[in-house]
């Protein structure tokens, strides 16, 4: 009886340091290795970038409690609703589709949009306004040295497998030549200008004569698209372009500002590495 008690108390101390157990501490606020793990789990990604991960999100909640952004729940809904919408899905669907992609439940995916938008919110603060508008000159620059990034797809050729069975479909993916009742073919071509933004990205992503990631459309089904051919023009006009191209070199300038910022707030803040998470 002793030896299950001590056995019992033991692996409940273990399991403690194990959640409790500090990883790092950042301005006097500790993040543990349980945090890490969560970061790495609903993030997919490695230990130390995990760690980077919350070490930034410590020094954004800094800034964002210092400058006093706030973001509402309705702000929150809105955000999501937006994002369904152009997924044509309704907010249930889309909350199904998210936790069947990611693993992320309803409540995850909602702090995570939080705090997409209140790092918004402080970028806005941050950048926005210590950064200037791309010259005509630096556009077309900028175009010139990234024509190909420009020719647009016009359509994408490919084969739609769709299953109300993961599984089925996961196997058909994994091995090609196997067949099932429960999975429907169909031969589709998809104009780039007549698909969502999501899905023309999900094409844009993909090898020829690969499947896409499995992804849940809006009734329920499980679809992944074996894409056959890439349609593009032999060249893009400067004007079509032109709004992207600066609004990506806007982003650059940003994205500089930003981790320039981060970088000396990195630097100057009281930042100890306790525990590395494995």
């Amino acid at each position: 009886m002793y030896k299950i008690f001590l056995s019992l108390f033991f692996g409940v101390v273990l399991n403690a340091e194990l959640i409790s157990g500090v990883s790092a501490v950042v301005k006097g606020e500790a993040i543990t290795l349980y945090d890490v793990k969560e970061e790495m789990r609903i993030s997919n990604v490695d230990a130390a970038a995990a760690t980077d991960n919350l070490i930034r999100k410590k020094l954004e909640e800094a800034e964002i409690n210092e400058k006093k952004i706030s973001v509402t729940s309705s702000e929150v809904y809105d955000d999501i609703k937006k994002v369904a919408a152009a997924n044509k899905m309704s907010i249930d669907e889309f909350y199904d589709a998210v936790r069947e992609s990611s693993g992320l439940s309803s409540a995850e995916f909602k702090e995570k949009t939080k705090e997409k938008i209140l790092s918004q919110k402080l970028y806005s603060a941050i950048a926005y306004s210590s950064v200037e508008a791309p010259t005509e000159d630096e556009i077309k620059e900028y175009y010139g040295l990234h024509k190909e990034d420009f020719l647009r797809p016009t359509a994408f050729k490919a084969t739609v497998y769709t299953s109300k069975n993961r599984d089925i479909l996961q196997k058909k993916i994994s091995t090609p030549v196997f067949n099932s009742n429960e999975i429907k073919i169909e031969e589709q071509i998809f104009p780039y200008d007549r698909v969502s933004p999501e899905l023309a990205q999900l094409l844009e992503k993909a090898q020829i004569n690969s499947f896409t990631p499995i992804i849940v459309d809006n009734k329920g089904s499980f679809v992944s698209f074996y894409l056959k051919e890439v349609q593009k023009p032999s060249k893009s006009a400067f004007d079509d372009v032109k709004e992207q191209i600066a609004n990506l070199i806007m982003g650059q300038k940003r994205e500089q500002v930003l981790g320039d910022y981060f970088a000396r707030l990195r630097g100057n803040a009281d930042i100890k590495i306790i525990r590395k998470a494995e």
